[in-house]
Parts: structure tokens; sequence; C-alpha cells
């Protein structure tokens, strides 16, 4: 027999068991309670840490506003300065509530660390409803621009947002806020001054690269090889005049 049965009446005995069996059963509540902890602190993490907002990668001038002149029944023009502020490559993209009255310039790209960029936006003004002053006048049309982290040299194409979806980070929501042409102000002051950054940016991208040194060497070694072959054709027809 075994020795703690012998040395133990079967009163004991059982008041043993009983004892050994509970602390089994309080070490198993105790491991499963701290496994529970963990998990629910674990998901409280990530929760929390998907509500944290996303880290900016592009610094917007204006930054949630997009200022038009307001002309109704005209097409009129926005700007707004994109500088990427991140340590990598970014990739900006634009998308709005009415496509059809609306198209941005461009309408997406990739920056280079601390490189910005100005966009110009256009978005057709209808005429004013039911006797509404034409400032008091409010649009319903958003715009939001996105941002995409991407790697090494490569060419913006829009795709690049569909594919790495997960990755994507909304920037801005910029609203339409309307101004009057005639009447002068800070903002509509920095419009005309962007707009005309934007258009002198444009001309200068159409523009061919200038000539360099090189190119007009090559054309002076050109122009003597030229001469050199005249001089010779001429020497070779009076050579064959000659020995005629």
């Amino acid at each position: 027999m075994p020795f703690w049965q012998t040395s133990q009446s079967p009163s004991a005995a059982s008041s043993t068991t009983s004892m050994h069996y509970a602390h089994h059963q309080q070490n198993i509540n105790l491991q499963s309670g701290d496994r529970s902890t963990r998990q629910s602190s674990c998901t409280v993490s990530s929760k929390a840490k998907s509500l944290l907002p996303t880290r900016k990668r592009l610094r917007l001038d204006p930054p949630n506003k997009l200022y038009f002149p307001y002309e109704p029944g005209k097409q009129v023009r926005s700007a707004i300065e994109i500088k990427n502020t991140s340590k990598s490559r970014v990739a900006f993209k634009f998308q709005t509530t009415a496509p059809k009255s609306c198209f941005m310039r461009p309408p997406g790209g990739i920056l280079a660390p601390d490189e910005s960029i100005i966009a110009t936006v256009f978005k057709f003004v209808e005429p004013p409803e039911n006797n509404e002053k034409p400032i008091d006048q409010k649009s319903k049309v958003k715009f939001k621009i996105m941002s995409l982290k991407v790697k090494g040299e490569m060419e913006y194409v829009p795709e690049l947002f569909d594919e790495q979806r997960d990755q994507v980070a909304v920037e801005q929501i910029l609203r339409v806020v309307f101004l009057d042409p005639e009447r002068p102000s800070p903002a509509m002051d920095k419009l005309k001054r962007q707009l005309a950054e934007a258009e002198a940016a444009l001309e200068a991208r159409k523009k061919p690269p200038e000539e360099t040194g090189p190119g007009i060497v090559a054309e002076g070694v050109i122009d003597e090889w030229k001469d050199r072959r005249e001089k010779y054709l001429a020497r070779q027809q009076v050579q064959g005049v000659d020995s005629v």
C-alpha cells in the first residue's frame, strides 16, 4: 500500500484529496484569468491604436479649404500647395464628389521628400437658386486628398491606390469656399499668387530642354566636316579636269 494511505485515516485522506483538488482548480482559474486579462489588454490596445489619427505625410496650404471666385455660369479655378513632409516618397491623389463639374491638374503624382507642387482645381459654378445672395450660396461639393508611401523610383499611376488600399491614408477633406472677386481680401490675393505660380511651373515644364555646350560643339564639328568634304570634292573635280 502507498505510504500516504497507511499513515492517514480515510477521512483525513479524503480531506487531503479535496484540498489538493481545490488548490489545483484555483491555479487553473488564476492562469485562465491571466490569459483573459492579457487578451483583453491586447484587444484594447489594438482598438486604441486603430483610433489614433494617422500621421500626416503631406502639408496642405490652404489646410482644409478650397477658395474659388464666385462667378456664376463660369468655370473658375482654385489652387492648393501640396508638400511632402515625410522622409520617403509619397504619392497623392485627388477625389471629388462632383467629377462631372470639377477636375484637378494634376489629378495625382509622386513627391520626393520636401518636394512641393501647386495643384490647380477647376470647378463650374452653378447660378444661384431661390434668389440666394451670391456669396451666401453654399456648395455641397467636397474634395479629398489621399496619400500613399511608395518605395523607389516609379511613375505615378492611379492604380497604385487600388493595389495598396490598406496603406492609403486620407490626408484631408476640403470644402469649397466662395470669394467675392470684386472685393480685395488676403484669401483672394493668396489665390491669385498661387495660380500664377502654378501657371509658371506648367509653362516651365512645357519648354524643351535648353541646348548644352557639348551640343553646340557637336554642331561645330559637323559644320567643319562638311567644309572639309566640300573642299575635297572640289579638289577631285579640279584633278579630273587637269587629267583630261
